[in-house]
């Protein structure tokens, strides 16, 4: 917890320290053409020339085991040996390489990228390069990769209008034009500032284009004929909507969040709040400096200092690794997946286009953070998806949005809804299923996604609620015990303060109750702290993330135990259970 706390005042406080320089790239060059253990395999052959067939079919094997494990991708690099050492191809040895991984690759059904070519250093006459490859293909369930990415920044930085560009496939005319299509509200129209949470998609094919909704597509259209999706998850930036952009990044889990910051305006604003909760949530960030087009390269390059700066601080510790090539962010994306000290840094301008194809590099590239055991171990436990968004749609009934954290929901399941305010849980029928606006007939762990329920009355759901198997007895409680570091507070944390309590999907008002072994607590302090929820229970579980805020008043920390309310079936069963408390 001490670490959590350094790595949030490290971004809180005011930072003067003095960086240590910009990250040359090419020093990580020779590293990252080596074997890296990243979430995408990594695959070393020093050649693939006119191979057997028997040695054919084993490569191909290999291939598809590969692709399994990265869930659909995989990295070869070719000419370097199994120990890492660059030896390298002449040019007729690499090209016949390449034509055998084009047909393994046929065998199995993916298609093949180059990313990068280099050439190296080795005892011979002959000219000798490597070669990284990128092999994609839809994995045979046809459920494509999906990361999602949340998007962080200062008010007016450019979010909206940099996501307008990715997925609408036009530069904006800087008036914010591109920006348009994702406001939800007409005041966000007026306004030009984002106050709730949108989700935007762009696809990338098996080949690594680019397939969004130029041309006309539609987002069924963009579903069929992507291998990996990015769900960018847009949040506001403005303070006043600090709740609405907490709750996107606890309750929809992104895989990554993206710092967007204006070039002309710096660190400035809500900056460096929303850099603390993505590090206090533990979710990996890259950083992206917009609005370049309207600055002298000197001020691109002292909004890039500070940021290096703040980075380095020991309250960060992160690397920061400015992306200039197109090898610079095929290296950013390798290593950002393998280390979390890592930190991207991108320069572009959403209205001359600069550099933007870089960022689409480095998210075409970007690998998942669980790889496909973790993914089948998950899909084994009983269903559980959060509810975070409630809609009424006509002809089609209730519909609800949210996460699957674990098991698989397939259409025309029965499972339960809760807790009501009464402790119950609800039977229901999921009805049908989207992904991304496209109809699917079953969910895996870790999806996102809506379900029709039918005539179920809307009433009776609420954020934070989770829809659960039947056979589960979903643990629910109104106290509960949380492991807490008080980041902030003007004075002193006491028993009977009154704090905003974030906990996954949940939301809710909760009471200080008790702290362990103290009166009060001032900001640096951690202690084990008791509260209640004013309103009604809710469904926690034990090691969950806890983010508490009022006013200025911050802390984070984790759930340690619960007072929980063993329920039954529409009914209510008032008990202890494990994890019971002592009072």
């Amino acid at each position: 917890m001490g670490s959590v706390f350094q790595r949030w005042v490290g971004v809180e406080a005011l930072l003067h320290g003095v960086g240590l320089g910009s990250c040359c790239l090419g020093q990580w060059d020779s590293l990252c053409t080596h074997a890296v253990t990243l979430t995408t395999p990594s695959v070393e052959q020093l050649k693939l020339v006119n191979p057997s067939q028997y040695r054919f079919e084993h490569l191909v094997t290999q291939m598809k085991w590969r692709l399994q494990e990265g869930r659909g991708e995989a990295v070869y690099q070719i000419g370097v040996e199994d120990n890492g050492l660059l030896v390298g191809l002449s040019e007729e040895e690499m090209r016949a390489s390449l034509k055998t991984l084009r047909r393994m690759a046929e065998k199995v059904g993916a298609d093949i990228t180059v990313l990068r070519e280099r050439e190296v250093d080795y005892d011979s006459d002959v000219p000798r390069k490597i070669t990284e490859v990128l092999v994609r293909k839809v994995p045979d369930n046809q459920q494509f990769l999906d990361l999602r990415v949340a998007v962080l920044g200062n008010v007016d930085s450019g979010k909206s209008t940099l996501l307008g560009v990715l997925t609408q496939g036009e530069l904006d005319n800087g008036r914010g034009r591109a920006r348009l299509n994702l406001f939800r509200h007409l005041h966000e129209i007026q306004s030009g500032r984002t106050s709730s949470i949108s989700f935007e998609i762009l696809g990338f094919n098996s080949k690594g284009e680019v397939v969004n909704y130029s041309d006309s597509r539609t987002a069924e259209e963009i579903c069929e004929s992507s291998s990996k999706m990015i769900t960018f998850i847009d949040l506001a930036g403005h303070h006043k909507y600090l709740k609405t952009t907490i709750f996107g990044l606890t309750s929809y889990c992104p895989d990554f969040a993206m710092l967007v910051v204006s070039a002309n305006t710096g660190i400035a604003g809500t900056t460096r709040e929303h850099l603390g909760l993505a590090m206090a949530l533990k979710v990996p960030f890259f950083i992206v400096i917009s609005k370049v087009d309207l600055c002298s390269k000197a001020t691109v390059e002292r909004t890039v200092k500070q940021l290096e700066r703040i980075l380095k601080q020991p309250g960060c510790n992160k690397l920061p690794l400015l992306v200039n090539s197109d090898d610079d962010a095929v290296t950013a994306a390798q290593q950002f997946a393998q280390s979390p000290n890592i930190t991207p840094i991108f320069t572009l301008s959403s209205v001359s286009g600069e550099n933007l194809d870089l960022l689409k590099v480095f998210l075409n590239i970007l690998p998942p953070l669980t790889n496909s055991k973790e993914q089948e171990e998950l899909m084994q436990q009983l269903t559980e998806f959060q509810v975070d968004e409630i809609y009424t749609v006509p002809e089609v009934g209730t519909v609800v949005g949210g996460t699957l954290s674990s098991g698989i929901c397939r259409e025309g399941e029965n499972l339960v809804v809760g807790p009501t305010d009464d402790g119950k849980f609800l039977r229901l029928k999921v009805c049908s299923i989207q992904r991304n606006r496209s109809a699917c007939r079953v969910l895996r762990a870790g999806q996102a996604a809506t379900l029709a329920l039918g005539p179920f009355d809307r009433s009776l759901l609420r954020k934070g609620m989770v829809m659960v198997s039947p056979e589960m007895n979903p643990t629910i409680c109104s106290v509960f015990e949380a492991e807490i570091v008080l980041l902030f507070h003007a004075t002193t944390f006491r028993k009977g303060f009154q704090v905003t309590v974030h906990v996954g999907n949940v939301r809710q008002t909760a009471i200080v109750e008790k702290i362990h072994g103290k009166d009060k607590l001032r900001t640096g302090e951690k202690a084990v702290v008791r509260f209640r929820f004013i309103k009604h229970p809710e469904y926690l579980k034990i090691g969950a993330k806890l983010l508490f805020r009022e006013g200025v008043t911050k802390g984070i920390g984790h759930v340690t135990d619960l007072q929980a309310i063993t329920t039954k079936e529409n009914g209510l069963e008032e008990s202890l259970g494990p994890g019971q408390l002592s009072f």
